[in-house]
């Protein structure tokens, strides 16, 4: 691998970092920027003056801005992103808890999403007018026309009210029952899944027609080699950069974005943890879940960047030429 590839992906690297130092910058403010003291959110307003100055000097709250940033970047770098206001408990530990459910549902609704999209988009571009392509359309239009709020709770009505073949709510976890934690799993996952599906399909089938149109897939199909070959090796690997950068965007979004899935069908992620957060004033559990957010969406964009010459070798050739 040659000086320019390695320059555009330590390039990509950096990027990455400054970003992330952003991140922290703007995360921790938050804290600062609220109306009013986070010493509000710890004490009842009932608390005295020598016990709101207590709780200050006990969270640091009194020392200047540059070493309370310090202090906290340096306990989030040891995975310690402080504790609770409301309930003293550790953050971490809430997360370590929680997010295996919100990375789970976010991954599995990627899965569900790509599995259906890929094949349907690639069809509706060869067979434009086809059955396929009619009725992926149809979905598309009704689920662009239905929030997610409205398809979740469709869903559950439908599938878990009147025909009784899924539970309504709650959550299971694997260790304890398997077949029941998967049962738990379908409708908040199709739930999410909908609407990457109706944005994958699209992406993929209006880049798939682009593709099919050029001289070297129209030389392939001159020379009689099968229709799978076609759409599989020469159309749908060129065809799937905006594919995979938009992935990369959602599976970052998914995971921090599951909040109102979680909240429909009561799961304990990230999502509810957020809600019970705001609710309470619990800012700094707030501030967790968005830093990590942050950092899961950076992650994915930059892996997305680095992943490009590994499609496709044409543009490793541009970017050496």
């Amino acid at each position: 691998m040659n000086a320019v590839v390695w320059r555009r992906r330590a390039g990509s690297v950096a990027r990455f970092f400054l970003l992330l130092f952003l991140v922290t910058v703007a995360v921790f403010l938050l804290l600062d920027l609220i109306p009013g003291s986070p010493v509000d959110a710890i004490l009842p307003p009932e608390a005295t003056p020598e016990q709101r100055a207590a709780a200050a000097e006990q969270y640091g709250l009194n020392d200047p801005m540059w070493q309370r940033y310090l202090d906290w970047l340096g306990g989030i770098l040891q995975g310690d992103f402080g504790r609770s206001f409301q309930t003293g408990l550790s953050v971490s530990d809430q997360i370590l808890e929680r997010a295996p459910v919100s990375i789970e549902l976010a991954v599995l609704a990627m899965i569900v999403a790509l599995a259906v999209s890929i094949p349907v988009g690639v069809w509706s571009a060869y067979r434009p007018g086809s059955v396929v392509d009619r009725v992926s359309t149809f979905m598309i239009s009704a689920t662009l026309a239905t929030p997610a709020f409205v398809l979740g709770i469709l869903l559950v009505y439908v599938f878990a009210v009147k025909l009784g073949w899924l539970p309504v709510l709650g959550w299971v976890p694997f260790s304890e029952d398997p077949a029941e934690h998967i049962k738990r799993l379908i409708l908040p996952v199709l739930t999410l899944a909908a609407g990457e599906c109706v944005l994958f399909t699209r992406l993929l089938k209006g880049d798939m027609m682009a593709t099919l149109q050029q001289d070297h897939v129209l030389s392939a199909r001159a020379r009689g080699l099968p229709t799978r070959s076609i759409l599989t090796r020469h159309s749908l690997r060129q065809s799937s950069f905006s594919l995979v950068t938009v992935s990369g965007v959602v599976i970052g979004r998914l995971i921090g974005g599951t909040v109102l899935v979680e909240a429909i069908f009561s799961l304990p992620g990230m999502g509810t943890m957020v809600i019970t957060a705001i609710q309470s004033r619990d800012y700094i559990v707030v501030q967790a879940v968005v830093l990590l957010s942050a950092i899961v969406y950076l992650s994915m964009n930059t892996l997305v960047d680095l992943s490009y010459p590994l499609l496709d070798p044409r543009v490793r050739k541009v970017r050496t030429s």
